[in-house]
C-alpha cells in the first residue's frame, strides 16, 4: 500500500501570511542586509520582528 499524500489547511504550519506597507528605503535596507547574510527578505524580517517584540518595552 503507497504512502498517504497529507494535506494540511493552510496556516496549520504556525505561520500567517500578511501583507505591510514599508517604506522603499526601508525594503533596500532590508534587501541589502539579506543579500549580505544570503538569507531570504521573509527570513530577516522574521528576525527582525522576532527581536523587537523580545526587545520591546511599553511605557
Amino acid at each position: 500500500m503507497a504512502d498517504k499524500l497529507i494535506i494540511k489547511k493552510r496556516g496549520a504550519d504556525g505561520y500567517k501570511t500578511f501583507s505591510i506597507r514599508i517604506k522603499e528605503e526601508t525594503v533596500e535596507r532590508i534587501d541589502e542586509i539579506a543579500s549580505k547574510t544570503e538569507r531570504s527578505r521573509n527570513e530577516l524580517i522574521g528576525t527582525l520582528l522576532e527581536y523587537a517584540l523580545e526587545n520591546s518595552e511599553i511605557q
